[in-house]
């Protein structure tokens, strides 16, 4: 077996330590989690490229923000779901991230189903949660989130598992037609990582 998937096939307690050792050894990752627990915001993850692109690059030797165009923090709040309170959050951390190498995205999942039909041609129900957002990613292997516990521990979401991520193959999720998101992820990832197997959509 190649050194880069030296956690394929692991159980989930040995994975989910080795995903913790990769992100404590990302001071920025640790950084913005930080801010996001000093700021409370209200169910809040960090997930999908931040995450799986810094595993890949660790176990392939590459610089952890190899593949990282921004860091995409989550969060659920539905006592006001109008785009004027998102922003009002989003306004609020700007200047908490200002100066870091990639920017932070940051989207209240209340408001999801608001937007998504007009991104991506079909519409879903209301989200209850930051977790169950990552149950309708196009891929099971990007469903990995995370944020730091008061304690300083890292409470990890990974509703698929996290042997996709580690075995560096990007699995469909068919709970939505998310075939066109899939293939571009995963296309405009091979590209970085050629190591990547892309399993078909059925």
């Amino acid at each position: 077996m190649s050194d880069h998937l030296r956690f394929s096939g692991k159980n989930y307690i040995e994975q989910r330590q080795a995903l913790e050792t990769i992100i404590r050894k990302h001071s920025l990752l640790i950084n913005v989690l930080t801010i996001l627990r000093e700021v409370a915001l209200p169910d809040h993850l960090i997930g999908s490229g931040a995450i799986y692109n810094a595993v890949w690059s660790y176990l392939t030797g590459k610089p952890l923000l190899t593949g990282t165009k921004d860091i995409d923090v989550i969060y659920f709040d539905a006592s006001d779901i109008s785009y004027d309170a998102e922003d009002k959050i989003i306004r609020l951390l700007a200047d908490r991230f200002a100066g870091l190498p990639v920017p932070v995205e940051i989207r209240n999942q209340a408001r999801v189903h608001l937007w998504f039909p007009e991104r991506f041609g079909f519409a879903v129900p209301p989200l209850k949660s930051s977790a169950e957002a990552l149950l309708r990613y196009a891929s099971k292997t990007h469903a990995v989130a995370m944020r730091l516990n008061p304690d300083d521990s890292l409470h990890i979401e990974a509703p698929f598992g996290l042997d996709d991520m580690f075995s560096f193959r990007i699995t469909p999720n068919l709970a939505c037609d998310n075939k066109k998101t899939h293939y571009e992820k995963a296309q405009r990832a091979k590209l970085i990582w050629p190591e990547i197997e892309i399993v078909e959509w059925p």
